[in-house]
C-alpha cells in the first residue's frame, strides 16, 4: 500500500515546495533544507523527497550541486530571458561566482555577417572581443561579441575588475529586449583548446545570439562556446508562450538520469 502511495506523494511534496518557493520562502538563490530535513518535514522517505528535487529540477525551479543543497533559481519565467542573456547573471542563480578576462579586442571595419546581423553599413566599424568566461575559476566559454560603435565605445571603457557587460549596459540606459538564439555544435579551434583546456576537434556547444533595444536597434551579435558538461538548455513550448532557458549541466549522483538526456 505504501508503495502505491509513493508516486503520488512526492508529486504533493513537489507542490508545495513549488509554492513556498513562488511565495519567496527562500529567496532567489537561497537554499532548501537538506534531503533529511525534508522527509522529517513531509514524513516520507529520503527517496521521495529526491524524486520531488529531481521533478523541480527539470521545472528549472531549483538547481542542485553534488555534495550542497538545492538552491533556488529565479522564479521563473520572469528573470529566464535575463539571465539567458547575461552570463553573470546566470552563474549567480545557479549558486555559481562568475568571471572572465579579455583576451582580445579589436576595432575594425564589421565583417559581412556582422554587416549583416547588426544592420550596418558595409566598411561600418564596430568594436569586437574575445573573452574566456570562468564559473568559480574554471574555463567554461569562449566568447567572441561585436557591438556597434557608440555600444562598443561603452564596453571598451568597462573597468577591468567588471565582469557583466549587460549591466553596465543598463547602466547607460541601454535596454536589451529582444533576442534571437541559434543553438548548435560546432568543433574547438586552437584557439579555443588553448582556452578552455581541450583537445583541438573537441566538441562545443555553440550558442550565436543577437540582441536588440525596445527600438529594434541590434545591440550585439555574440558568438559563444561552451565546453561539454558545463551548461544545458531546456526549451519549455505552450501555446501561450516559449521560454528558454539555461541550467547548468552536472554529472548526477549514483547515476541518476538527467531529464531530457
Amino acid at each position: 500500500m505504501t508503495g502505491s502511495r509513493e508516486p503520488v506523494r512526492y508529486r504533493q511534496v513537489a507542490a508545495d515546495l513549488r509554492q513556498a518557493v513562488a511565495a519567496d520562502a527562500y529567496g532567489p538563490g537561497g537554499r532548501l533544507p537538506s534531503e533529511e530535513a525534508l522527509a522529517r518535514q513531509y514524513q516520507v522517505s529520503r527517496g521521495t523527497i529526491r524524486q520531488s528535487l529531481a521533478l523541480l529540477r527539470h521545472e528549472g525551479v531549483v538547481t542542485s550541486r553534488r555534495g550542497t543543497r538545492r538552491v533556488v533559481l529565479e522564479s521563473p519565467p520572469l528573470q529566464d530571458f535575463a539571465e539567458l542573456l547575461s552570463f553573470s547573471r546566470w552563474a549567480r542563480a545557479v549558486g555559481e561566482r562568475p568571471g572572465g578576462r579579455v583576451v582580445r579586442e579589436e576595432h575594425r571595419p564589421a565583417t559581412p555577417e556582422e554587416q549583416r546581423q547588426l544592420r550596418l553599413e558595409p566598411q561600418a566599424p564596430v568594436y569586437w572581443v574575445l573573452r574566456l568566461r570562468t564559473l568559480t575559476d574554471c574555463p567554461v566559454m569562449v566568447e567572441r561579441t561585436a557591438y556597434p560603435q557608440a555600444v562598443g565605445a561603452l564596453v571598451s571603457g568597462m573597468p577591468p575588475e567588471a565582469v557583466s557587460v549587460t549591466e553596465l549596459l543598463e547602466r547607460h540606459g541601454i535596454v536589451l529586449a529582444d533576442a534571437d538564439h541559434t543553438i548548435d555544435l560546432v568543433l574547438a579551434e586552437a584557439e579555443d583548446a588553448e582556452l578552455l583546456g581541450c583537445p583541438v576537434g573537441s566538441p562545443l556547444l555553440r550558442e550565436r545570439r543577437r540582441t536588440t533595444d525596445p527600438a529594434g536597434v541590434p545591440v550585439e551579435w555574440s558568438e559563444d562556446r561552451y565546453l561539454p558538461g558545463t551548461v544545458a538548455f531546456t526549451m519549455h513550448n505552450s501555446l501561450a508562450s516559449t521560454a528558454l532557458t539555461r541550467s547548468r549541466a552536472t554529472v548526477p549522483a549514483e547515476a541518476e538520469p538527467e531529464a531530457g538526456s
